[in-house]
């Protein structure tokens, strides 16, 4: 078949600024390049360090750049926002869009996947096109629902990171044209070696250290805040430190906003227990997680399937998270303490990383069982269930 991938247009692809949503749609491209399955046309905003990259010379996955960073392009972005300020989204995305629709409309493709981006449904169903894929990472926005009918009557199929997410959609389009397709990751990239590429000393821990590690986006709804509260209550452990791996948005090392300010001021008394690392890259994330003893990743929100639960397990480290969204279908009792975001949750988070903390043997078990568990969700596992569903379809 003949493919067109569309995203919202904030990151590229390839994904070498990073991004969930990218990666997980460079598995499917690098499984396509491999397996030859159907020619497949990218869309994505250029940035300089695309141009070269090897993934361009694929016989069977073509890339089409958008320019979203020149003069020109940033002029035409801001006049658009004063004409057109009443569009599904705001104008840098719908820039992005009409660019990439003006290639599209010459095109003949079989099916359009749109990677997270409902209203590009809409917009497309305004000119015609009935032959839509949404692959969904999140839930629909209420905000918009008053486009839901004219969405859902365009898509022929919607594929759901999770179960929890397909029952939010189940809601507005027949369950028999829903399928889930778990999220995966690189299984090569995140194992534990042998050796330490990057060794506690050099990000300020010692050997004898009790290290805990967070990953992920540092906003309000992952946790991060009640996180810091529950090291507070341990203050007394000084063993036990803290590691956050990550910034405010993706690929930005240096992003201090105020919330992640607020975070440091909170931590002010215990600071030379806590490390903030900003922004690190999906291949050295491993590396990173390698230092930890425990993962804590404490999503307050319904998260639908964060990669970064599955990273941990694959590195083989016991987790500490929350029963939300789509975080149960991703761990196991074998391998991680759930816990209810209720008003006890901070007090039941500090008491669960000190359960761990004092109890080695059962870190070893659950550590086995987060290896074991990860390989179900390896990329090629995830890439040719997605490209079955696809399939299915015709």
């Amino acid at each position: 078949m003949k493919l067109a991938v569309l995203t919202c247009g904030m990151l590229p692809i390839p994904a070498v600024q990073g991004g969930a949503v990218e990666n997980l749609i460079d598995f499917y491209l690098e499984y396509n390049d491999k397996h030859h399955l159907h020619d497949i046309t990218v869309y994505s905003p250029w940035v300089p360090n695309v141009s070269n990259h090897p993934v361009l010379a694929s016989d069977v996955n073509h890339y089409v750049f958008i320019d979203v960073t020149s003069l020109k392009a940033r002029i035409t972005r801001k006049l658009r926002s004063y004409f057109h300020s009443n569009e599904y989204y705001n104008y840098f995305i719908e820039y992005f869009f009409e660019k990439v629709y003006a290639d599209l409309k010459k095109q003949d493709f079989d099916y359009i996947i749109l990677e997270n981006c409902d209203g590009f449904a809409y917009k497309l169903s305004q000119r015609g096109y009935k032959n839509i894929i949404l692959h969904t990472h999140n839930e629909r926005r209420e905000s918009r629902s008053m486009y839901d009918t004219i969405i859902y009557n365009s898509i022929t199929k919607i594929l759901t990171v999770s179960d929890f997410i397909k029952e939010k959609f189940s809601a507005l389009y027949p369950i028999e044209k829903i399928k889930t397709i778990h999220n995966g990751i690189d299984l090569k990239i995140f194992s534990r070696k042998d050796y330490f590429p990057i060794s506690r000393q050099q990000i300020g821990f010692t050997d004898d250290d009790f290290v805990i590690v967070y990953s992920g986006r540092v906003n309000k709804e992952k946790g991060v805040s009640e996180l810091i509260d529950a090291m507070l209550l341990l203050k007394d452990m000084p063993a036990i430190k803290l590691m956050i791996l990550g910034g405010t948005f993706f690929g930005n090392a240096d992003n201090d906003d105020e919330f992640v300010r607020s975070l440091k001021n909170k931590a002010n008394n215990i600071e030379s227990r806590i490390i903030f690392t900003g922004f690190i890259s999906y291949n050295d994330m491993a590396n990173y997680l390698q230092i930890a003893d425990i993962a804590v990743i404490p999503s307050i929100w319904d998260d639908p399937f964060p990669t970064t639960e599955l990273e941990a397990q694959a590195m083989g480290l016991p987790i500490i998270t929350t029963v939300r969204g789509g975080i149960p279908e991703e761990v196991s009792e074998d391998n991680a303490i759930m816990l209810n975001t209720d008003e006890n949750f901070v007090n039941n988070l500090s008491s669960a990383i000190v359960y761990l903390y004092k109890h080695p043997e059962k870190r070893k078990q659950m550590a086995a069982a987060s290896i074991d568990r990860a390989k179900l969700f390896d990329k090629d596992v995830y890439a040719e269930k997605f490209f079955a569903a696809i399939k299915d379809i015709s």
